[in-house]
């Protein structure tokens, strides 16, 4: 247990073109201000020539002198670069439908201290769910959507997240496709889960086609939400093998289990500011 005059940890991620010096900026910058690097990783993007780091460190220097010190070391190297208190939560907003097990399993990672999230808000197009989320003490907004009424409801969304100063956007099997601004606002802020068939098995009951299809292999994707749909920068998967033994809705039953654990883990990843993305890819460093 850390003791009471223990140094703040901070979080530093970083990308910037590759090219020799980096790591030895960065590190004497921190040095300088006295900053002790618990933990450090990097990598190197053959495909884009992006370098990627993120740094773990304590020390007694504020976060204005910790930025200060860096300023100079990002605008040289051309960096986009984030840096926060380790212990700061990621501010979420959970949108779902009907579906239960997602939300069900960010809430309960969420009570437990696993996820360092805050949920001010759950967001839904259904009332469904409204009991879950009064029951874990979270506020409920339903927010029908029409074809009609699309752009009214992404405004009352957009309005929510103004209101409480939200970080990021979990879509929990939320059933409706964000318009194509809303993603590029939201890029790289949004994550969304969905089985792994894709693109095969599309449209409703998935996991009776799979089955009508012998499938052996099972599966779930967390990505970040872009306008091209379910093909964002892929944070996570799950996968499972099955046999022919298995029913359309034991094939069901077991998705909605992997379905919910690649989204908590994205969501812990996304949270640690572990997840940096690089192009239409991502850096995950866990």
């Amino acid at each position: 247990m850390d003791s009471p005059d223990a140094s703040p940890s901070y979080s530093l991620t970083l990308s910037c073109p590759d090219r020799p010096g980096i790591v030895h900026g960065v590190s004497g910058a921190l040095v300088g201000v006295g900053a002790n690097i618990t933990e450090s990783q990097q990598y190197g993007s053959p495909d884009t020539g992006t370098f990627f780091m993120r740094v773990e460190l304590t020390t007694g220097a504020g976060l204005q002198d910790l930025r200060a010190a860096l300023e100079p070391v990002a605008a040289g190297f051309g960096m986009q670069w984030s840096l926060a208190a380790s212990a700061r939560r990621t501010r979420t907003l959970i949108m779902v439908s009907k579906a239960a097990h997602c939300l069900n399993d960010l809430l309960f990672q969420h009570r437990s201290g696993t996820l360092a999230i805050d949920i001010p808000v759950i967001v839904s197009n259904h009332r469904d769910l409204e009991g879950l989320a009064a029951f874990y003490g979270i506020e409920f907004h339903h927010i029908p959507v029409t074809p009609g009424t699309k752009h009214e409801a992404e405004d009352a969304l957009r309005a929510l997240m103004d209101q409480h100063d939200i970080e990021l956007v979990v879509l929990a099997r939320y059933m409706q496709i964000l318009s194509d601004g809303l993603c590029e606002d939201l890029r790289g802020r949004a994550i969304n889960i969905h089985h792994s068939f894709l693109p095969s098995f599309k449209g409703a009951r998935p996991y009776h086609q799979a089955h009508a299809r012998g499938v052996k292999l099972i599966g779930a994707t967390a990505h970040y939400v872009t306008a091209a749909l379910d093909e964002g920068p892929i944070i996570e998967q799950e996968v499972i093998r099955v046999d022919h033994a298995r029913t359309a809705e034991h094939l069901a039953s077991i998705g909605r289990e992997l379905e919910g654990r690649a989204l908590v883990q994205a969501v812990q990843w996304h949270a640690e500011r572990r997840v940096l993305l690089d192009g239409r890819r991502t850096i995950v460093f866990n």
